[in-house]
C-alpha cells in the first residue's frame, strides 16, 4: 500500500529563485523502512517537511494516506507522520517530561484516562520512569532524543520521521536507537532516517534514496548503494568500512556475500 506518494514536487522558498527540491518522485509503501542520504544542503530537510505539511509544494503534489497536503493541515497530517528533528532543543519546551510527552495527546483530543496510560507506556519503553517530574531541557542529549520521539511515538502515527537521529549520540545511545527503530520496525511503523551516516542506515534500513543538489540521484536498496563508490563520492558520502574491506578481498580472489552487512557475519563468513 502507498502510504507516501509524491509527485513531480518541486519546491522553492519565497523571494527565492532556485529550486532547493526539483522533479522529486516517490512512493513509500506502509511498513517500509528508508534512510534519506546526502549531503548537507542536499534537499533532505526540506523533503521530509513536506511529509507533514509544514510546507506546501511550490508545484506537484505529496499525498499521505491519500491525503493531499495541500487540502490538509499540519495538526491533521501529523497525526500520521510524527517528525523527530534533529535538534530536539528545538522540539521541547514542557516543565516536565510527563507534560511534554502528553502535550500531543491533549491537542489530538485524548481522554484523560488514554493519556496517562499512553504517557506511562512510554517512560517505560524509553527508559524515562524517573525523569517524570524534570525538566526535559535539563536532561542529557540522548535522553532528550528519548523524551522527543516518545512524545511523537506517544499517539501512535503511522510514519515515523527521524532527522539525523545520531547528531551527538555516543556508541551507548546510538545503539540503544537502533535497537528502538529495530523494534518499531518490527511493530509494522513506517520508518524514516535522515542521515549522512551509511553504517547507521545500513543497521535501520533496507532501502536508500540519495539526494543531490535537491534532486533524487539514486533509490535502491542499501545494500547494493554501498558497493557503488563514484555515486558514494558524487554525494559525499562515506563507504562503510566493511564494503571497502570486501571489495578489497575480492581483487585478491577471495569472494564473500556481499549482502554481509555486520562485523558478525564477515567474521562468520572468513571462517566457513
Amino acid at each position: 500500500m502507498k502510504l507516501i506518494e509524491i509527485k513531480d514536487l518541486y519546491f522553492k522558498y519565497p523571494f527565492e529563485e532556485k529550486y532547493v527540491l526539483t522533479n522529486i518522485n516517490l512512493c513509500i509503501d506502509s511498513g517500509e523502512s528508508v534512510a534519506i542520504l546526502g549531503p548537507n544542503g542536499s534537499g533532505k530537510t526540506t523533503l521530509i517537511k513536506h511529509l507533514n505539511g509544514i510546507l506546501k509544494p511550490t508545484k506537484g503534489d505529496v499525498f499521505i494516506d491519500g491525503k493531499n497536503t495541500k487540502e490538509k493541515s499540519v495538526a491533521e497530517l501529523s497525526r500520521i507522520v510524527g517528525i523527530v528533528f534533529q535538534n530536539p532543543d528545538h522540539q521541547l519546551f514542557s516543565n516536565t517530561v510527563f507534560e511534554e510527552i502528553s502535550f500531543a495527546l491533549i491537542n489530538f483530543g485524548f481522554n484523560k484516562e488514554e493519556i496517562v496510560k499512553r504517557v506511562k507506556e512510554m517512560l517505560r519503553y524509553f527508559n524515562l520512569e524517573k525523569y517524570e517530574e524534570s525538566s526535559p531541557l535539563l536532561l542529557s542529549g540522548g535522553e532528550k532524543k528519548r523524551v522527543a520521539l516518545a512524545s511523537v511515538l506517544c499517539y501512535d502515527p503511522k510514519v515515523i520521521v527521524l532527522d539525523e537521529p545520531t547528531v551527538g549520540l555516543d556508541y551507548f545511545q546510538r545503539t540503544a536507537l537502533i535497537n528502538i527503530i529495530k523494534k518499531l520496525r518490527k511493530e509494522g511503523k513506517t520508518v524514516i532516517t535522515i542521515t549522512h551516516d551509511i553504517d547507521f542506515a545500513l543497521e535501520v534500513a533496507e532501502r536508500g534514496i540519495i539526494l543531490k543538489d535537491g534532486k533524487i540521484i539514486k533509490d535502491d536498496l542499501l545494500i547494493n548503494i554501498i558497493y557503488e563508490e563514484e555515486l558514494l563520492n558524487e554525494a559525499n558520502l562515506v563507504q562503510p568500512t566493511l564494503a571497502k574491506l570486501i571489495i578489497e578481498l575480492e581483487k585478491i580472489g577471495i569472494k564473500l556475500d556481499r549482502n554481509i552487512t555486520t562485523v558478525e557475519e564477515f567474521i562468520r563468513s572468513i571462517k566457513l
